[in-house]
């Protein structure tokens, strides 16, 4: 929120006045046995027991080594992204993001739009249980899965929308003086780029479709007019 996650102030959540900023360190897994009943062959097993669910993919883009990194989130139905300015590329402010989310939703839109999550084995996505678990009520708000290692093809979708990022913000790009409002410019965007797979429709618009106008407004999100777009480095340039 003090990034500008959103456009929202911190008395409005009633959570987050009680979080300090905390000191970013790198770190290893916070738990070992993560991958226990969330391997991608427990994915597979789940979307064929529950083959309606939606699909949400989750991933880490870095800046330069040590410095500020993106913690993005691929609506795959939609191809709708948002990404997330992070000090450091820790499992905690995965959570924090992942709060402030729910926070800002409200627990029953949350719930349809994040069943489950399919994301990497980095140590950032480590901690599934605080991911999945909702303090305010004893009870998940999402389940995780874990791709196989060495194999970004298993959330394929997210790694292909990613190139759209790298065309603004090329790999070993310091991501360090940016800020959140830089990052969402950069995702509406994006999002507004129209792609074939979506019948000519944006990301932005195929999103409003499925969930309307008013969530994407939640999120930060704003249409962008397809003769403004601009997918280079000069959409950042100060």
């Amino acid at each position: 929120v003090d990034a500008q996650l959103f456009d929202i102030r911190n008395i409005d959540l009633p959570r987050k006045v009680k979080y300090r900023p905390r000191y970013k360190k790198p770190e290893f897994k916070v738990d070992r046995g993560c991958r226990i009943e969330r391997s991608y062959a427990d994915f597979q097993k789940y979307l064929g027991a529950n083959p309606e669910t939606t699909i949400v993919q989750m991933d880490s883009v870095i800046g330069r080594v040590g410095g500020k990194c993106l913690l993005t989130i691929h609506f795959v139905e939609s191809s709708l992204m948002l990404a997330f300015l992070r000090d450091a590329n820790t499992s905690a402010s995965v959570i924090e993001i992942i709060n402030l989310l729910d926070e800002v939703l409200g627990a029953k839109t949350f719930n349809s739009l994040f069943p489950v999550i399919l994301t990497d084995n980095g140590s950032e996505f480590s901690n599934p249980k605080e991911i999945e678990k909702r303090s305010t009520i004893p009870c998940n708000r999402t389940k995780i899965f874990y791709c196989d290692p060495s194999a970004p093809y298993q959330k394929g979708a997210c790694e292909v929308n990613h190139e759209l990022i790298r065309r603004i913000l090329p790999k070993g790009s310091s991501f360090d003086e940016l800020t959140q409002q830089d990052i969402t410019l950069m995702m509406n965007h994006i999002n507004s780029y129209k792609r074939k797979k979506l019948n000519n429709r944006s990301p932005y618009e195929t999103f409003s479709f499925y969930y309307g106008e008013d969530v994407l407004k939640r999120l930060g999100c704003s249409p962008v007019a397809a003769e403004n777009i601009i997918l280079k480095p000069k959409l950042l340039k100060k």
